[in-house]
């Protein structure tokens, strides 16, 4: 069984990690932290000698449907209807600096 996690234990990983914790912050950490490593430890005393490896518990089915080519909106069509559009395509304000 491991050692019992202290306030302590937590504020020094908080210190690692660069995190200002409050006095709250910390207690109530150090209880979520601990019982995470409680249930990590039962999932270690599991007896697995036994389970086959899997790499998913269920069958996977592919839902996704068929590429089909259908029939798309008409370009010139679409940029009729952009506030600017320039050869074929639609025109943004420059951004980040960049040069128009």
């Amino acid at each position: 069984m491991a050692p019992h996690l202290t306030r302590d234990d937590v504020a020094a990983v908080a210190k690692l990690a660069r995190l200002e914790l409050t006095d709250d912050e910390l207690d109530a950490y150090t209880d979520q932290l601990a019982s995470i490593l409680e249930h990590a430890q039962d999932i270690e005393a599991l007896d697995i000698d036994d389970v086959e490896p899997t790499s998913h518990p269920f069958e996977l089915v592919n839902v996704l449907r068929p590429d089909e080519i259908r029939p798309g909106v008409d370009r010139d069509e679409v940029l009729a209807q952009a506030p600017d559009a320039d050869e074929g395509r639609f025109r943004v304000p420059a951004f980040l600096g960049e040069p128009e």
